[in-house]
């Protein structure tokens, strides 16, 4: 991850390059780090699950084990966003 510093003046911060654009970026916490971690590999699992569907012969064991920790990885991530986010009512 790479930042840029943002002018010269009273406003200025470090954002992200090739990132978010704005006065300055948020420092990521551990859960945030995770969080993005947790995306990544369920996109992943997501192209594996697609490209191991689309060959000619599928191992339809290896495609049920795909699946089974592609919804572990969703409930972690819905676990870990309800821990970040909290639920406010307003």
């Amino acid at each position: 991850m790479a930042f840029s510093r943002d002018g010269d003046g009273e406003n200025s911060g470090l954002s992200l390059v090739n990132g978010t654009s704005g006065p300055a970026a948020s420092p990521s916490t551990p859960g945030q780090d995770k969080l993005a971690e947790l995306k990544q590999e369920h996109r992943d699992l997501d192209e594996a699950i697609l490209a191991l569907v689309s060959s000619a012969a599928h191992d339809q064991l290896q495609l049920t084990r795909l699946k089974k920790r592609k919804l572990m990885l969703r409930d972690q991530i819905t676990k870990l966003e309800d821990e970040i986010v909290p639920d406010i009512i307003a």
